[in-house]
């Protein structure tokens, strides 16, 4: 199924993660082109991109400068990763890996398909590459690595190809007579191999390892020809001066390449690539993206310099809020390009689904039958506000959209009040302190059983199945009466000075187009229910998830042939 092609792209990452550490390599001789200066490539990080073609679907780098590598230890992540890379191994990595260990760990898939043959399934090709700054130390790790994978039950081979001498090795399985040898090395070294390795040293700075020989030998030929690796790309270099240079990691995706691998069938992409980078500061994660499409696109939505005023009305208790301007032209900006893009990857349905974007307000959805993208947005000219609030009486969250009062509003309500009348509803005028309320109303039967009286017992019930009012320049929409109530109360204490949110959009440029923001704690059952892959997402990343706080999205630029956003991840400090 194409919803499951970034759950095998994501387990495909960390699967090669975890190999790549199992096993090393040998003294190699190198070649003057890999120890010279990387010319006008020198001040870009990853240097490692040398290595890796302008095909790679996918690579990944982290940028382990003093700073960063300090704030890493600090903060305890990489004692996480640590304990993710070398679990069942035999490696100690303060002893072993940091004495040598560079400024730079790349992972990268070399190429979807090794043999081009899908004939016999897709043998994706991996490549990780790590910077040494003391080369003795780093030959002899590999040498001792290597030398450990033999005595596990592995045939060791070694060739030199472009001057650079590569170490792989088969294992005994797939070798004459391998049983009893295969038995008798597990039994001594307590350990049993089920990957191949290849690796090389190049130069006098890098370490390289891969699933195969073959991925080790393109690496090199990316090198000796400079125009065919992704370092020389013009998308990349473009998209990579898109995003800060204040970054501890970088992720690279060639988006065709990976609907290749995934079998996806998509011809036309507006965006191919996109580079993403993380940086850590003190209980915050800063995920900055840049999406470079391969023509002018769509017009960007308007830009705003501060926050909308309609969160006023959002109660500060919100659990996730969503907030902009001008709704109507969603469908037709650049980031309604990317949006329908990235449903067309993650699901096989072609429908326009932007009513997704507000997805809590499905309860109304439900029982009118109405297509929120036709019948809402296209009246939402001015600034919006959306705020969901946890319920103890029910699964569902209750919800406020609030928006400012244009031309468009007055038509829009009363496009609505025929829906509802078609859906057997009333339209039901009240007064709530003295705000005037208009509902929409369903009258439904409630039955009960008399033990007593052997008879059942009929009352008529009114049941809300929205609300909306009329306060200032704004309209008000509401769940239910508690909700509205709410929302009017809201001016004392409202989400526009949650401290959480304030911190997290003081990282984000003044400059945007409004904000996603997520109150982990609060949401985290509701998300999980429309977007289920979370759960796994969750038991991968726990100790992340167990740290995280909140999360605020937001899109910024006006550039037609980019798409910037940038995503704050709030941590708890303990």
């Amino acid at each position: 199924m194409r919803q499951r092609w970034f759950l095998n792209f994501f387990a495909a990452s960390i699967m090669v993660l975890l190999l790549i550490f199992t096993a090393g390599c040998n003294n190699f001789a190198v070649g003057k082109s890999l120890n010279s200066p990387m010319g006008e490539n020198s001040s870009e990080q990853p240097l490692s991109a040398i290595f890796l073609s302008k095909q790679s679907p996918f690579m990944f780098s982290m940028l382990l400068d003093k700073e960063s590598l300090q704030s890493l230890k600090r903060d305890g992540e990489l004692s996480l990763i640590k304990e993710t890379l070398f679990t069942n191994t035999d490696i100690n990595f303060k002893k072993d890996i940091e004495p040598w260990l560079g400024d730079e760990i790349t992972l990268g898939v070399m190429t979807a398909d090794l043999d081009n043959n899908a004939q016999n399934g897709k043998q994706p090709g991996y490549l990780m590459v790590l910077t040494t700054k003391d080369p003795k130390k780093s030959r002899e790790f590999v040498e001792i690595l290597f030398s450990r994978r033999v005595l596990a039950g592995t045939n060791l081979k070694v060739k030199r190809y472009q001057g650079v001498k590569l170490l792989y090795d088969e294992l005994q399985e797939d070798s004459p007579n391998s049983s009893s040898k295969n038995n008798q090395s597990n039994t001594n070294s307590g350990s049993e191999i089920k990957n191949n390795l290849a690796a090389a040293v190049v130069g006098d700075r890098f370490v390289l390892f891969a699933n195969k020989p073959k991925v080790l030998r393109q690496a090199i030929n990316n090198v000796q020809a400079p125009n065919i690796n992704l370092s020389s790309s013009r998308q990349y270099r473009q998209a990579l001066k898109g995003v800060t240079k204040e970054r501890t990691a970088i992720v690279f995706l060639n988006l065709p390449q990976i609907a290749n691998w995934q079998d996806l069938g998509l011809s036309d992409l507006t965006y191919e690539s996109q580079i993403i980078s993380l940086k850590f500061n003190p209980q915050q994660l800063l995920v900055e993206t840049n999406l470079l499409a391969t023509k002018e696109t769509l017009a960007p939505l308007s830009q705003l310099s501060q926050p909308v005023a309609a969160l006023k009305y959002i109660p500060e208790t919100a659990g996730l809020s969503v907030s902009g301007t001008d709704l109507s032209h969603l469908g037709n900006s650049n980031l309604g390009q990317f949006w329908q893009q990235t449903q067309t990857l993650i699901s096989s349905s072609t429908e326009n689904r932007f009513s997704q974007f507000i997805q809590p307000l499905g309860s109304v959805t439900k029982h009118w039958g109405l297509n929120l993208s036709k019948y809402i947005f296209d009246w939402v000219e001015g600034e919006f506000a959306l705020g969901l609030l946890p319920s103890e009486q029910q699964t569902n969250p209750e919800w406020v959209f609030v928006v400012q009062k244009t031309p468009s509003i007055p038509k829009g309500i009363a496009h609505l009040d025929e829906i509802a009348r078609a859906n057997n509803l009333s339209i039901s005028p009240f007064v709530l302190g003295k705000q005037k309320i208009s509902a929409w109303t369903q009258l439904v039967t409630n039955t009960q059983f008399s033990d007593k009286l052997n008879q059942q017992n009929f009352a008529i019930d009114t049941k809300v199945r929205g609300l909306h009012t009329t306060v200032g320049n704004y309209e008000i929409f509401a769940s239910s009466v508690e909700t509205i109530n709410k929302a009017l109360a809201a001016k004392e204490k409202s989400f526009i000075d949650n401290a959480d949110f304030k911190n997290s959009i003081a990282q984000i440029p003044p400059s945007n187009q409004g904000y996603v923001y997520i109150d982990w704690t609060k949401s985290r059952e509701v998300l999980e229910r429309q977007v289920p892959i979370l759960r796994l997402a969750e038991i991968v990343g726990k100790p992340f998830f167990q740290k995280l706080h909140s999360l605020t999205i937001s899109t910024y630029g006006k550039d037609r042939e980019t798409l910037k956003s940038r995503v704050v991840f709030q941590l708890d400090a303990s």
